[in-house]
């Protein structure tokens, strides 16, 4: 593709997601920011959840870690529709209980204030990484698409790139939110639907064809029971899944802001069940391309790049296809990394502003006034990040949100685990020191594993450890009563 033919693509999409955001949060006020005024239609929600959970970094990585992974990947994402129902069945009610604004309001009325904020800047650091990390993926992306032919350079991408966040979500945050996810949904499972029926049709399948050259592809091994060792070792895939989903989206202000913006907790319910079955699906539709893209490049003698990750881009934006392939790929990308990156950016604004800077005592005029300039200082920071992640050059994204989602989440999974699992109190002051003490414990747990456990690597089920580390540190700092 021409980098003129990117622009436009760009320039047409959001065009309509402006429109769509202006006409759903005009007239928004805080609590339409905040949590949508409560009045999100839950089926909505669900579709548009699946826009928020397949983020940039899967519409590119998933496909391309086949070659490596085969099907792993479900194993955990079959442990994510496990973490859904414990969301829905023990966390939503209790947020709907104590009507939140930011779920780690919870954490002050359980512990205090030193624990509430502990979790909210864990949270900020947590988001702020993980949606820098989506969003420089689609910066490379675009960089060696657009930029770079036209000789720009790679801030100037990132600052456009961040500015076009900040547009379309500074007006109505969730209120818009939830109607612009749900078009970038569309937006995504249509592209990807489509890519795979051209480079099926390339490759001369009929649909049954298709789904038999898949299943008898020695890629799509989806269950490994055979080395406990291997990282992509089920129990190890499936507990990490059900804890990952637990801490990046029952206990995570982003994801839970538009879940807590339905009208009970009983449509919320159904929104995270729905949502969690659909995204296993959906997935399921990116590896399935993933096996398409490798079968097409063994028969074509098309050499495979060294980086996974550039695998798709290269099929797609490539002249081996018509062109509306890559202009779905385009779509597609752009689809699913500003959807994440969005919902990102309102939920570190909501957080900042509730939890970090406090509205009580604050009028609606000061509070919006508040709102509006921490918006603008995170799309700031978040830019900052990425040309740092640019400037360390690693492009191995799909490892490195789940890595830092380990360290990170951890202590809030840990936090939150022990205020619904005891009712004991603990002494608040200390919780920062068992919040940073725990991660640090985790490091040296996975540099040493393999030595110390016969050969044992950890996974993503790091976090599971991290938690059980705050969740021990906690214990040991609970108040006893005196007699």
């Amino acid at each position: 593709m021409s980098p003129i033919s990117v622009i436009i693509t760009i320039a047409t999409y959001f065009f309509v997601l402006f429109i769509i955001s202006y006409i759903a949060g005009r007239k928004a006020d805080n609590q339409g920011f905040f949590v949508g005024n409560r009045k999100s239609p839950w089926y909505v929600v669900a579709f548009a959840m699946i826009g928020s959970s397949i983020s940039g970094v899967t519409f590119v990585s998933v496909p391309g870690m086949v070659e490596t992974n085969n099907f792993a990947y479900l194993q955990m994402v079959l442990g994510f529709v496990a973490g859904q129902f414990i969301i829905a069945f023990i966390l939503i009610p209790l947020f709907y209980k104590m009507n939140l604004v930011s779920i780690y309001e919870y954490l002050e009325n359980r512990f205090g204030t030193s624990s509430y904020k502990t979790g909210a800047w864990f949270f900020f650091i947590s988001k702020m990484l993980g949606a820098a990390v989506r969003l420089f993926l689609v910066c490379l992306t675009l960089q060696l698409l657009v930029f770079e032919p036209l000789n720009l350079p790679f801030i100037l991408n990132v600052i456009l790139t961040v500015a076009l966040v900040w547009l379309y979500t500074f007006r109505g945050g969730v209120k818009s939110l939830i109607w612009t996810d749900s078009l970038k949904t569309f937006c995504l499972i249509v592209s990807v639907v489509l890519c795979i029926h051209y480079i099926a049709s390339d490759l001369n399948f009929s649909f049954s064809g298709m789904i038999n050259s898949i299943s008898d592809s020695k890629l799509s091994k989806m269950f490994f029971f055979e080395d406990v060792n291997d990282k992509r070792y089920f129990f190890k895939q499936f507990l990490a899944g059900i804890f990952t989903m637990i801490a990046m989206t029952g206990l995570d202000q982003d994801m839970m802001q538009r879940n807590l913006s339905c009208k009970s907790f009983k449509d919320s319910q159904k929104n995270m069940i729905t949502s969690g079955v659909l995204q296993f699906f959906v997935v399921a539709l990116f590896l399935m391309l993933g096996v398409l893209l490798y079968t097409y490049t063994n028969q074509h003698g098309i050499t495979n790049p060294a980086k996974s990750d550039e695998l798709f881009p290269m099929i797609a934006t490539g002249t081996y296809f018509p062109g509306i392939v890559g202009i779905l790929f385009i779509v597609g990308l752009i689809s699913s990394a500003y959807s994440a990156a969005g919902s990102a950016l309102t939920a570190l604004t909501t957080s900042f502003t509730v939890d970090i800077l406090g509205t009580k005592g604050k009028t609606e005029e000061k509070v919006v006034n508040m709102r509006k300039r921490v918006h603008i200082g995170m799309s700031i920071v978040m830019g900052i990040v990425i040309i740092v992640f640019n400037m360390l050059n690693n492009t191995s994204v799909i490892d490195a949100v789940y890595i830092l989602a380990s360290y990170t989440y951890g202590p809030i999974l840990g936090l939150f685990a022990f205020g619904i699992l005891t009712k004991k109190q603990v002494r608040d002051k200390y919780i920062p020191i068992v919040a940073i003490a725990s991660p640090i414990l985790c490091f040296i747990l996975q540099a040493n594993s393999e030595k110390w456990f016969n050969g044992y690597a950890f996974s993503y089920e790091l976090l599971i450890f991290n938690a059980f580390f705050t969740f021990i540190g906690l214990s040991l700092m609970i108040v006893r009563n005196k007699k």
